[in-house]
């Protein structure tokens, strides 16, 4: 990497958002793991390693007071090097820009970005990512991609599949000489371009020359509910069981023009006959997070008795029994479902249905498979009478105590 750079180096960490994926309450930069918020332990992170002088945050107006409790927890030395923070703004774009603002170039002309959510961000990582600014204006830590990427148009083709052994995903701290990243900022402002979820996109579309270093598969970002449960406790973790149900639901076809699948609103020439909105999927699906907890069935919680259910969104029913599990200390790692019917055509709708599944139940949209078949024109799918679904729901609950083996 060269010689390294003797010049100051500045640290801005993004803490702005709201984190709504990561379920209700506090923002997720906030909630604490072990007893620590979030936000803390980045910044003792950050504040422990030499290189790094000075540190502002970029905070959300209303949230001075779960800042203050943050800095609190800190050490007076580690208190030494944070600026005052700095009010972000709708956006994680306008965040940064407000955040760079409020630094020096003049005494201070790096600056490493960093998102408030990567708490376990190592020593070895900063390291590597000062170590980058001796040669390049622009370096972002990246990772090698273990999956097939593929790219997609609007009904779902696959038109593209890079090579994997090209691809990075990219974490932060993104390392940059602060002048011409605030100059690309500035740009990107006055040009009406304000939607960059990503500062390294931002300079590359700039003109910056972007470099990627080696990134940290730890580094991770906590971004859902379920994320928090993985990490709670993590040096004394308790011992978790797994389990496993299903679930299966089926509505006939009557009158209408869609058809809610997955918590998506799928086009056809006819709707279906249901007390709620019938999305068999996620009824499939909630039994089969319900059965995995052993708590009985959808019509034992959402009897259709109950006229208060009549047309409801069957995404409160998910999002129940989702809720259920974090309650008993659970996780949901994987959530399953296969389609049955002649038509509507699924594929152009498959990743739709994977995204708000995830978003529904807290998980990430790589825990969410759906999948479809016909049943070769046999049955009542196979005449076009109605739609069916079955799921599978893995989950992981506390060995003893609260909901486990006994």
């Amino acid at each position: 990497m060269g010689e390294p750079i003797r010049e100051p180096i500045a640290a801005l960490v993004v803490a702005a958002g709201r984190g709504t994926r990561a379920g209700a309450g506090m923002p997720k930069q906030y909630r604490t793991l072990d007893g620590v918020p979030v936000l803390t332990r980045t910044l003792r992170a950050l504040c422990a390693h030499p290189r790094i002088t000075s540190i502002v945050v970029a905070i959300h107006p209303d949230d001075a007071a779960p800042y203050a409790n943050c800095v609190e927890m800190l050490e007076l030395e580690e208190r030494a090097r944070l600026l005052p923070p700095v009010h972000g703004g709708a956006t994680r774009q306008a965040s940064v820009h407000a955040g760079l603002c409020a630094l020096d170039a003049s005494t201070c002309p790096h600056v490493l970005v960093h998102d408030a959510a990567r708490p376990f961000v190592s020593r070895e990582l900063i390291d590597r990512a000062c170590a980058a600014l001796a040669m390049h204006d622009a370096a972002l830590p990246g990772i090698p991609v273990t999956d097939t990427i593929k790219q997609i148009d609007d009904d779902g083709r696959v038109t593209h599949t890079p090579p994997r052994d090209m691809l990075r995903a990219v974490q932060t701290p993104q390392a940059f000489r602060l002048a011409p990243l605030l100059a690309a900022h500035e740009r990107a402002l006055e040009s009406g371009m304000t939607g960059f979820t990503d500062d390294g996109a931002l300079a590359e579309w700039a003109g910056m020359a972007v470099h990627i270093f080696a990134g940290d598969p730890q580094n991770l970002k906590l971004t859902h509910e379920a994320d928090f449960q993985r990490h709670e406790g993590a040096e004394g973790e308790q011992p978790m069981i797994s389990r496993m149900a299903t679930g299966f639901d089926v509505h006939i076809f009557g009158s209408g023009d869609h058809i809610m699948l997955g918590g998506v609103a799928v086009p056809h020439e006819q709707g279906v006959v249901a007390h709620s909105d019938g999305d068999v999927v996620l009824h499939a699906l909630t039994d089969a997070v319900l059965g995995a907890l052993a708590e009985g069935d959808i019509g034992t919680h959402f009897p259709p008795s109950d006229p208060q259910w009549r047309h409801a969104s069957s995404d409160r029913f998910l999002a129940f029994a989702a809720n259920r599990v974090r309650e008993r200390g659970g996780i949901i790692d994987f959530l399953d479902a296969t389609i049955l019917c002649e038509r509507p055509k699924i594929g152009p709708h498959r990743e739709a249905m994977r995204s708000r599944i995830a978003q529904i139940a807290g998980i990430d949209a790589d825990c969410v498979s759906i999948k479809a078949t016909t049943t070769e024109k046999l049955g009542f799918t196979g005449r076009g009478e109605g739609i069916a679904a079955q799921a599978a729901a893995t989950i992981r609950l506390p060995a003893a105590g609260n909901g486990g083996m006994s």
